[in-house]
């Protein structure tokens, strides 16, 4: 196996991306990827066994029906994905895709770890996504977004057959490593992102869709409920400055962005 990754250390294809050269890595500490890219190829839709976060969008006023976990027990099933004391042998590994192909990536790992004898070699496919809400001009709305572009996390048992079946999967460019094999992450970069993952540190954007002269709604806040113009956008503040009359007089006042909406 170790002649084989030797074997793939090639450099990329003009126009490729190697980890040096990507910003979005979810560990620092490491250095290489194995680079022969894969192709696309149809991918099969297979149900996930593991309950891994569902690609979802959900436009402002809609409820969740999800049944919501305790703290505890959130708190326990993510140590236990952490690092299983029943299974030692499982570790969390960061795999290189091609950038924008991380969900057929994962479709299709599933699907050959179906059709092979290695089930129990490998206990989750992870696409590492967030919770985001975005401002439009069609209003709020919020979405799941992927945080870690060109990269998904597997939990698996590292041998030649595993390594062989990740490594071989379109849209794969490599695992994530030091010298000539895949390195784990350790616990605590598995935990930081699982903890965003599931939202318990979330990070929320916005995406300043304001102008000014604009008229919005106030949402919240001593104004809530009035319409104002706005004066001036603040994006690296996530703020607008916004004129709202008051009992016939006009009154400036800074907002923050969840605070207003557009008007309809």
């Amino acid at each position: 196996m170790e002649k084989e990754l030797e074997h793939n250390e090639r450099v990329l294809p003009e126009g490729e991306e190697t980890l040096a050269e990507t910003d979005d890595a979810p560990v620092t500490a490491r250095t290489a990827v194995d680079t022969e890219p894969g192709t696309d190829d149809p991918i099969i839709a297979v149900a996930d066994e593991e309950a891994s976060i569902a690609e979802a969008s959900t436009v402002e006023g809609e409820t969740e029906t999800d049944e919501q976990l305790q703290p505890e027990e959130l708190e326990r099933l993510i140590e236990l994905r952490v690092a299983d004391p029943g299974r030692p042998d499982l570790h969390w590994y960061v795999v290189h895709t091609l950038t924008g192909h991380e969900e057929k990536v994962k479709t299709s790992i599933l699907k050959s770890i179906q059709d092979s004898d290695l089930q129990d070699c490998f206990e989750e496919v992870l696409v590492p996504t967030e919770e985001v809400t975005k401002t439009t001009k069609k209003g709020k709305k919020t979405s799941r977004k992927v945080f870690f572009p060109g990269y998904i996390m597997v939990r698996m048992v590292i041998n030649e057959k595993t390594w062989s079946l990740v490594r071989g999967t379109p849209g794969v460019t490599g695992f994530v490593k030091t010298g000539t094999f895949p390195v784990p992450l350790s616990p605590e970069e598995v935990r930081i992102t699982l903890d965003q993952i599931e939202g318990r540190k979330p990070r929320v954007e916005y995406v300043v869709d304001f102008e000014p002269g604009e008229s919005v709604k106030i949402t919240s806040g001593p104004f809530a409920g009035f319409t104002a113009v706005v004066e001036d956008v603040y994006p690296e503040r996530q703020k607008i400055k916004v004129l709202v009359t008051v009992f016939g007089r006009a009154t400036s006042a800074e907002l923050e962005l969840s605070e207003v909406d557009k008007t309809r």
